[in-house]
């Protein structure tokens, strides 16, 4: 294999995380979900990993460094929104050497085009002293999930999705997903969460642990929103013969106007020595963190508050992106 794109749980340099900047997107949530990252950023940092946090301007950088350890490191950039695991770049080994991998971006199907996320994602990797190479599809780093063997699990609801690559047809994709990031089984799962802006990723449905094992959510409760999902999900998993383990889900998270929220302990982020996961002041919350750390005997596993991370769209796994150690 001449590309390899190593798993989350493989030893990283450091954790590029993006901080909220914009009030229309986080809408009577800025100042929490602010302070939520900040406390994810601070945690990942004063366990000894390097952090780089994204800020938008100095103003933007002066709130970060008020709130957050002595230990982040912060970088002014133009960026959009926070998400840098679909606008950042996607680290490679590729013939021996570390490249950065970009896709093209249209704002998760044409949703949400903001200023700066086509550029950030090749901004980072250079900064990194990264070669970057474009690819000619689209594609966000929260779609895709590896286990380090060649083997990775997405959505037919993300990757299949007309607003995203009408042209390319399953084979096709399969066949971009093997050249540019080196996976050579791909397993494909149905849909994703309930009103996930992204038309389903996978990181906030099933996330590898270990080479052939999937975490998968299980349902709580008789009105669980996604009980059907995650049925679909393991029925699928187990067909295509990886180990599943399950996580209890929050069960039903609503707004305050009652939209269900595609709430998920599954958009947990690993990192050198803990696992962040995103709790939401659920009944469910600590046996999620307590099945997390079932899965990861070698790190400690934190959970911490992500409501208005989430109202934002998104939670900690989908704001940070690894650069993997070489």
């Amino acid at each position: 294999m001449t590309v390899f794109m190593p798993p989350e749980w493989h030893p990283q340099r450091w954790l590029w995380i993006g901080f909220p900047h914009d009030a229309e997107e986080w809408p009577g949530f800025l100042t929490r979900a602010q302070e939520q990252i900040a406390a994810f950023a601070s945690a990942v940092a004063d366990s000894g990993q390097d952090v780089r946090l994204i800020v938008r301007n100095a103003v933007n950088a002066a709130r970060a460094r008020q709130l957050c350890s002595a230990a982040v490191r912060l970088e002014v950039r133009r960026y959009g929104d926070v998400w840098l695991r679909d606008t950042g770049p996607l680290v490679v080994r590729h013939n021996g050497e570390m490249i950065a991998r970009r896709f093209g971006f249209n704002g998760w199907g044409g949703k949400y085009l903001m200023d700066g996320d086509q550029e950030i994602g090749a901004e980072l990797a250079e900064s990194a002293g990264l070669p970057v190479r474009t690819a000619d599809w689209i594609l966000e780093g929260g779609a895709l999930d590896g286990d380090g063997t060649g083997l990775v699990v997405t959505t037919e609801q993300c990757l299949l999705n007309p607003n995203r690559n009408p042209a390319l047809s399953r084979s096709e994709l399969e066949a971009r997903l093997a050249r540019d990031l080196g996976f050579s089984r791909v397993m494909w799962l149905g849909d994703g969460l309930i009103n996930d802006h992204t038309d389903g990723h996978v990181d906030n449905l099933a996330r590898f642990v270990a080479p052939d094992v999937l975490a998968l959510p299980r349902a709580t409760g008789r009105d669980d929103p996604n009980a059907a999902i995650y049925a679909d999900a393991k029925a699928r998993a187990e067909a295509f013969g990886v180990h599943v383990r399950e996580v209890p889900s929050p069960g039903r998270v609503e707004s305050e106007s009652g939209r269900i929220e595609p709430a998920s302990y599954m958009n947990f982020a690993i990192t050198s020595k803990l696992v962040i996961v995103p709790t939401y002041g659920t009944a469910h919350d600590s046996d999620g963190v307590a099945a997390v750390q079932d899965l990861f005997p070698d790190r400690l596993v934190i959970g911490m508050m992500a409501d208005a991370v989430l109202a934002g769209g998104g939670s900690f796994h989908c704001a940070s992106q690894q650069m993997p150690a070489l």
